[in-house]
């Protein structure tokens, strides 16, 4: 379980994600956020871990952790054939641009969210909004659960199996009070 970016020609800088060794630990901070809000890219579709897809298990931590998911690019689609309706259908930039403005609302007009939870971006793309968000969303946390590092995240799981991965997010799913 490596801590060392994926692509390993980008320099993360000094400050790099605490490593998300134990999934227990990112259901702790799930659970101490006030408002998480969980984006879900395109990179979920159509993957398949022993279980299930990453997309089943992004619905159970939804509605498990009471997390309004957004889904990016042609995600909406997928989700809504699988009979969930995700709080909004959002471009991956639209949505890490509001969260640097903390006068944005929310989908909800509830208040700024105070965590973000990501996985399913291509790595470059989430690498760049991770960085934007380290430096112009000061008061949001970042939990990257993508089986990959993700150095500009608050927190992030290390390189990972994608049966080492499943687990994990079975056992985020569980430890938020979802079934599997």
């Amino acid at each position: 379980m490596a801590a060392e970016p994926w692509q390993r020609a980008e320099t993360a800088g000094p400050v790099r994600a605490h490593v998300l060794a134990k999934p227990e630990v990112a259901v702790a901070l799930i659970k101490k956020a006030r408002r998480p809000i969980l984006v879900v890219g395109h990179n979920t579709v159509g993957e398949s871990l022993k279980s299930g897809e990453p997309i089943d298990y992004m619905i159970r931590m939804s509605k498990a952790g009471n997390i309004p998911l957004v889904a990016t690019a042609n995600t909406g689609k997928a989700f809504l054939e699988k009979g969930y309706e995700p709080a909004a259908l959002i471009g991956v930039m639209d949505i890490a641009n509001r969260l640097t403005d903390e006068s944005w609302g929310g989908l909800d007009g509830k208040g700024p969210y105070d965590m973000l939870l990501i996985l399913g971006l291509p790595y470059y793309m989430g690498w760049l909004i991770l960085s934007g968000l380290k430096h112009f969303a000061r008061n949001l946390t970042t939990l990257s659960i993508d089986r990959y590092y993700q150095p500009h995240a608050t927190w992030s799981f290390p390189n990972l199996t994608a049966e080492v991965w499943e687990e994990n997010l079975k056992t985020i799913v569980k430890g938020l009070g979802g079934v599997i």
